[in-house]
């Protein structure tokens, strides 16, 4: 079987993500189209982060962090409504996705897509570490798209 496939029809891997998902300017999350996931996969995570924050932020930034994605998706819309799934806590401080805000030069993003043995059951306002701790023994498949964005 192929392996799992994340990609977006707004920006190609590697390319800058459109300035309209920016967390100041429409600040919803770009579509995403899923492909290839095992048969044995229970449910899906998502997470969106920025490496590149360290410097300025002294950390690596959480975006989005989605758990409990029924293994069946094969596209997150814009704008999604993720209420059939169970959202994080994103650096903000806020529940959902928050948009790429650059403080100080070009970053990339990750989206980060995992394909789960079993469900994960974590609550509403988890974190991103929370949600790598418990998937960490049941991830059977896993795929990244990457993009840009400059403040």
């Amino acid at each position: 079987m192929a392996p799992l496939q994340l990609v977006s029809p707004a920006f190609e891997d590697g390319e800058p993500i459109p300035r309209e998902y920016g967390y100041t300017e429409r600040n919803v999350n770009p579509p995403l189209e899923i492909g290839s996931v095992p048969d044995d996969a229970d449910s899906l995570a998502l997470v969106v982060d920025d490496p590149d924050a360290v410097e300025p932020a002294g950390k690596v930034w959480d975006h989005w962090v989605v758990c409990s994605i029924d293994p069946a998706t094969e596209t997150i819309p814009e704008g999604w409504d993720a209420s059939e799934a169970v959202e994080g806590e994103n650096d903000y401080g806020d529940h959902g996705y928050g948009g790429p805000n650059p403080p100080d030069r070009e970053h990339r993003y990750r989206f980060r897509l995992y394909a789960l043995a079993e469900p994960v059951g974590l609550d509403d306002g988890s974190t991103k570490d929370e949600l790598l701790n418990a998937i960490e023994q049941h991830v059977v498949d896993e795929a990244q798209l990457e993009g840009t964005y400059a403040p």
